[in-house]
């Protein structure tokens, strides 16, 4: 059950991984913008500390996947479903929106200063 888990790693590390560069490269864009419009955007160098952080959490958050099922399996024994593929796909989708979310953010804080700026 630990193996099936282990092969899929990378491959989550590689999409959420993806999803985050996507991140740091459209909020670290709001900083080209002229100064009305900027918001608040932390420094490149911030972050990457946070992508960091955020990167060693995600795979502590990865390990609840196969803990689950092992539980499912005390629990119940071979009547326990085979519930790797589902908690993976969930969790991935999760850790995907949650790493874009920042994105929806800016965009909408930037949504909200342009129409200020039309209405003021």
């Amino acid at each position: 059950m630990l193996k099936w888990w282990e092969a899929r790693r990378p491959a989550y590390n590689l999409i959420v991984g993806a999803a985050g560069c996507a991140t740091i490269a459209l909020t670290s864009l709001t900083l080209a913008l002229p100064a009305p419009f900027r918001g608040v955007t932390p420094p490149f160098s911030v972050l990457l500390g946070v992508a960091a952080v955020y990167a060693v959490l995600a795979n502590l958050c990865y390990f609840f996947g196969p803990l689950t099922e092992i539980a499912m399996y005390r629990l119940w024994g071979d009547e326990a479903p085979r519930a790797g593929p589902v908690l993976f796909r969930q969790g991935l989708i999760f850790s995907v929106g949650l790493t874009l979310f920042p994105v929806a953010l800016t965009g909408i804080g930037l949504a909200v200063r342009l129409l200020a700026r039309l209405f003021a």
